[in-house]
């Protein structure tokens, strides 16, 4: 269920504060969060973001096709190493 349009985007008060002061002084660089549910807002676009994945930290840089997605759904959980089992030709 998606949440209310009363309460608006969650945004991590925390990483949205280092992005703000990222902007400001013009410096890229990369931020570690924790936060996969948070809401990408405009002001993230052009850098990046490594997403804890419960495992590591995943690189993930920000465009403007990722405005109003999460976090969280760029940096998978699960790896698919592939079924094993017989390979005939």
């Amino acid at each position: 269920m998606s949440r209310s349009l009363k309460k608006g985007p969650y945004i991590n008060v925390a990483l949205e504060k280092k992005i703000l002061a990222m902007n400001e002084s013009g410096k890229k660089s990369v931020v570690k969060t924790w936060a996969r549910a948070s809401m990408i807002s405009p002001d993230f676009v052009g850098h990046t973001v490594a997403v804890h994945n419960g495992n590591k930290f995943i690189p993930v840089y920000i465009t403007e096709n990722m405005v109003g997605h999460k976090l969280g759904e760029f940096a998978m959980t699960r790896r698919f190493g592939g079924h094993s089992g017989n390979n005939k030709k």
